[in-house]
């Protein structure tokens, strides 16, 4: 019985610490993460100028204006009969 509480408060310990030092450590390397990535997207920025007065298209969608989906029918003029 001795050895199985020791083995609880030694694993409560160590969780204990790792949780500390997680949130410590966790913040400042998502940071680093973040500052790179800033600074990779910052550098491919500076380095792909766009050319003055030049336009590029890179997707156009079909557009299908007018047109009716075969699931949709027929369409027929609504007229009041009296």
């Amino acid at each position: 019985m001795p050895e199985l509480l020791s083995f609880l408060l030694t694993a409560i310990l160590v969780l204990y610490i790792i949780r500390a030092v997680a949130r410590i450590l966790l913040p400042m390397f998502f940071q680093s993460v973040v500052n790179k990535a800033q600074q990779q997207n910052q550098q491919s920025n500076y380095n792909s100028k766009p050319n003055p007065g030049k336009i590029k298209v890179d997707y156009i969608p079909k557009t299908n204006k007018g047109s009716v989906p075969d699931s949709e029918g027929e369409f027929v003029d609504y007229e009041e009969i009296k």
